[in-house]
């Protein structure tokens, strides 16, 4: 029994792997939107020009430090946000390390250098930490390590992929962030406040700092916080905060639960509210005994 091969027409035998006259991978899942096989190496169906589904349309992370969600949104047509997260130290003196970045929708590659960043900042501020850096000297090398890998992400004669970079580094007493562009850290809890500035122009959203070969010498914002008691650090790209740029709104939802289901709610209420980009939250509770089993509960204020 044959039939005809999805890309070039040509009669394959049914079972075999590959159509001799063109190569094509037989068997493979094919277009969501048209049934063709026909799907290329960049994602798009050769036949109707959909873009297909991508593992990281919707990705949860969980350890038991922390947790972030992200979403593809409803009006993207892939996510261009990333996040990376891990834990540094012994059970008894944990650090939690997380990065959120946001790829620049009109610069090329963009979920290419989201991922990029984000993925070469944890690793170097969890070697950094590791050695015995302070959280403040390992987030600037871990800046300049993921800018350098943007960077080299760049081609000739082509835009420069480019994203914008946030990470905490919570434990101990001390919250230390780090941020390029207007992705936000907030600290929620007794005294809820956004921990970050934005890189941009005040009322707009064009950036003024970002990760990339176009960005010029990159120099990362850093402060280092020392709460008062039990809180939530939270990471976002402005998938959420434009939607809930308040603390004491993000502190209503984040706070009295799990880390995940934190992450889950915000990441809701953005897509309830329009959903119009990428959404992507991290949740990194604050205080002794801190898990992500542990649900934060602050004491009624007087």
């Amino acid at each position: 029994m044959s039939r005809a091969c999805p890309a070039c027409g040509a009669l394959v035998l049914v079972g075999e792997a590959f159509c001799e006259q063109c190569g094509h991978a037989l068997g493979v899942a094919g277009c969501t939107a048209c049934g063709a096989q026909a799907v290329g190496a960049d994602g798009y169906c050769e036949n109707c020009g959909m873009l297909q589904p991508s593992e990281r349309d919707h990705v949860e992370i969980e350890l038991e430090v922390a947790a972030g969600v992200s979403d593809r949104g409803l009006r993207h047509s892939r996510n261009e946000d990333a996040m990376a997260l891990t834990a540094v130290g012994t059970a008894a003196d944990m650090m939690a390390v997380g990065v959120v970045c946001d790829g620049v929708s009109t610069s090329l590659r963009p979920e290419e250098a989201s991922q990029t960043a984000a993925d070469t900042a944890v690793a170097a501020l969890a070697e950094q930490l590791g050695e015995g850096a302070d959280p403040e000297t390992a987030t600037r090398e871990a800046v300049r390590l993921a800018a350098e890998a943007v960077f080299a992400l760049a081609e000739q004669g082509e835009d420069a992929p480019a994203c914008t970079y946030v990470s905490a580094v919570a434990g101990g007493r001390q919250v230390t962030v780090g941020w390029v562009g207007d992705s936000r850290a907030y600290w929620l809890g007794s005294g809820s406040e956004v921990l970050t500035g934005d890189d941009a122009t005040p009322g707009t959203h064009m950036l003024t700092a970002w990760l990339g070969a176009d960005a010029g010498e990159v120099v990362p914002h850093i402060r280092t916080f020392t709460p008062d008691g039990p809180g939530v650090v939270l990471l976002c790209s402005d998938g959420l905060w434009n939607y809930y740029p308040e603390p004491a709104a993000l502190a209503a939802v984040a706070l009295n639960a799990t880390p995940r289901a934190a992450a889950q709610r915000l990441v809701r209420l953005a897509l309830e509210a329009g959903g119009h980009d990428n959404i992507t939250v991290m949740v990194i509770p604050f205080g002794p005994g801190d898990q992500s089993e542990a649900t934060v509960v602050l004491p009624k204020e007087q």
